[in-house]
């Protein structure tokens, strides 16, 4: 099975090395996210002061897992995805394309919730909805990329005819 795209088919692929180096930041930053609440530890955050207002929130974890925890498995699937994209595997894009839009929802509820429920911000869940807010606009143009790859190819033989 051959899985090499034809050159009008598959955008650039530093476009989603990026987006895996992207999601390696956010990996980490959920990670550390996630050790703290579990043992218990303060996250001092520099840019804000309501890190602990955010962290220590009824919104921080749904029952006993903490937000990171997901975050980190978003992040995980994000950087394995967009690895695989960036070694032309169509079906990855259209996956990395679905969980990045379930990750950019997620931020911009919790950034409401920051906002309007909270009154208070965390630096490292800024970091981590600007990490989700950079890979869907890599998504984005990724896939207008292809589009206008595309529709140049389709119409390439008419100008030959």
């Amino acid at each position: 099975m051959n899985n090499t795209q034809p050159a009008h088919e598959y955008p650039q692929p530093r476009l989603f090395s990026l987006a895996a180096l992207l999601s390696l930041g956010g990996l980490a930053d959920s990670i550390y996210l996630t050790v703290t609440h579990l043992t218990g530890e303060d996250v001092t955050c520099l840019a804000s002061s309501g890190c602990s207002e955010v962290l220590s929130s009824a919104y921080a974890s749904v029952g006993k897992i903490p937000l990171g925890a997901f975050g980190a498995l978003g992040y995980f699937v994000a950087f394995s995805l967009a690895t695989l994209a960036a070694f032309g595997y169509p079906r990855a894009r259209t996956f990395l394309t679905i969980v990045v839009a379930g990750m950019l929802l997620t931020t911009l509820w919790l950034l409401y919730v920051q906002a309007f429920v909270l009154h208070a911000f965390c630096d490292f869940c800024l970091l981590s909805a600007a990490l989700t807010l950079s890979l869907s606009a890599i998504v984005a143009v990724g896939y207008f990329i292809r589009r206008r790859h595309r529709t140049a190819a389709e119409q390439a033989p008419l100008l030959e005819s």
